[in-house]
């Protein structure tokens, strides 16, 4: 295994119908993820995945569970190229995906985990009562500034520190809806995203708390990988409550800039989104233009990145 190498998994918003179709055709080791996937959750997700109406793909109670497993079957498949990572980390619901590859959480007990957190985030608050907002254009300490005055109007916090010009900040409607107009006065710009709540939030403490009860019961294996938490923006170590850390992970923000440039600083060079999309992709290049990216989500994105991964070997 290369020290320089790690696998990234993506979060709710990277869904789309027909995901890992070709992988679950093709490789034998991604179909048996998606059949057991139906198996332990006893729902026709497959079958949502690949055929459903985007509408329902899009609700927090399956997209997280379809991600998940489109991410493990992307990961299988570059690891049967004999590409394997040291490091795993995961934006939001990704981080379960990071733990399993990791080897904290066997496969199982991740699927039925993130089909409970869907649930009760889902059904936690209405849309109505709070939302999220991506932050573009602002540094940090604008953002920081946004942050404050928005709270005049109700609740805002950070959710998500994703790369320098993106922060996407939760809270309560009409706050969210304030912070449009106040980052157009400090130079940037409000975009409000299409969630069903406002995640990573201190709205959501009820519902890290109902989610623990599930957390208690599954068994944290030894870590064989280097898997980062999204509340600390590092690596969980050896004393770490992981089911603690996974309570929190629903109410706080996801640190995902501060873990890649914890990866960096380890002189890791190489990255490879496992999963839909190329949303982690592009964050990265905009913290380190210098390191390798590459991606995962079908046949021909896996025959790229292998191709040009066992090239440099």
């Amino acid at each position: 295994m290369k020290d320089n190498i790690a696998f990234l998994f993506p979060g709710q918003g990277s869904q789309y119908i027909g995901m890992g179709k070709d992988l679950y055709d093709n490789i034998n080791e991604c179909k048996y993820i998606f059949d057991k996937g139906d198996e332990i959750l006893q729902m026709p997700m497959k079958e949502m995945i690949f055929y459903g109406r985007e509408e329902d793909l899009k609700r927090t109670r399956y997209s997280q569970i379809a991600i998940l497993l489109t991410s493990l079957a992307c990961a299988k498949a570059i690891e049967l190229r004999g590409i394997s990572p040291k490091y795993t980390v995961g934006l939001s619901l990704g981080e379960y995906g990071a733990l399993i590859e990791s080897g904290a959480i066997n496969f199982e007990d991740g699927v039925k985990l993130i089909k409970k957190r869907a649930e009760i985030m889902d059904s936690e608050i209405s849309p109505e009562k709070g939302t999220m907002a991506a932050i573009l254009k602002l540094n940090s300490q604008k953002v920081e500034e946004l942050i404050k005055r928005s709270n005049e109007f109700g609740l805002v916090e950070g959710a998500n520190y994703n790369c320098p010009g993106q922060t996407v900040i939760s809270g309560e409607v009409n706050a969210i809806n304030e912070s449009v107009k106040i980052a157009k006065e400090l130079g940037g710009r409000a975009v409000i995203l299409n969630v069903s709540g406002p995640f990573h939030s201190s709205m959501y403490e009820k519902a890290s708390y109902d989610f623990f009860e599930e957390l208690k019961d599954i068994k944290i294996n030894d870590f064989e990988k280097i898997a980062y938490s999204n509340v600390k923006g590092a690596p969980y170590e050896k004393n770490d409550d992981v089911r603690e850390l996974l309570r929190k992970q629903i109410m706080s923000p996801v640190l995902f800039e501060k873990s890649i440039r914890d990866l960096i600083d380890k002189k890791v060079d190489t990255f490879i989104e496992v999963g839909p999309g190329k949303t982690l992709s592009g964050f990265i290049k905009k913290i380190d233009k210098k390191v390798n990216i590459y991606n995962v989500e079908d046949m021909e994105s896996l025959n790229k990145t292998a191709e040009e991964l066992t090239l440099q070997a």
